[in-house]
């Protein structure tokens, strides 16, 4: 095989050549820009297309995030209305619950200071109950010696008239 290098030419106009050296004529130059363009007006419509989806998928993100934030909000106004008092009534039960354990101690003490109290109360009625009794005595016992006092003072004052 041999190659042969051709001296450029010129054909009526400007002409170009290939880089073996072979002349290209300008339909094919022409197909070749026409190529190049079609291709590059492929490639930025295919990424002006990009962008275009790229911003729909940020908008549509934007929405489902405001979306997410109203669902949330939603759901909390939901729970709120399942009970609106429910922090009251955590609050109140809470101490229920802390007067309830105060309260154990409290009734034992109740209880002992009734049986204390009852204990108390039976001693005193049983001393009262003696005291009643030994008034009665006592009021016995001084009737009696009244009784016998008044007795002797009659005999000694039988015994004075006697005398006389």
């Amino acid at each position: 095989m041999q190659t042969t290098t051709q001296k450029p030419e010129t054909l009526g106009g400007s002409g170009s050549y290939s880089f073996n050296g072979v002349p290209i004529d300008n339909t094919d130059e022409d197909l070749s820009k026409s190529a190049l363009s079609t291709f590059r007006a492929k490639e930025e419509e295919i990424e002006r297309k990009k962008m275009e989806v790229r911003e729909r998928v940020q908008a549509q993100l934007g929405r489902v995030e405001e979306e997410t934030k109203r669902l949330a909000l939603i759901r909390g106004e939901l729970e709120s209305l399942a009970d609106p008092m429910r922090k009251d009534v955590a609050q109140v039960r809470k101490r229920i619950d802390v007067i309830n354990k105060e309260l154990k101690p409290l009734g034992t003490t109740v209880q002992k200071k009734e049986r204390e109290y009852k204990e108390a109360l039976d001693a005193f009625n049983e001393k009262n109950k003696e005291k009643v009794q030994l008034i009665n005595k006592l009021v016995e016992l001084v009737g009696e010696s009244e009784r016998l006092r008044m007795k002797k003072l009659d005999e000694l004052s039988k015994s004075i008239e006697s005398l006389r």
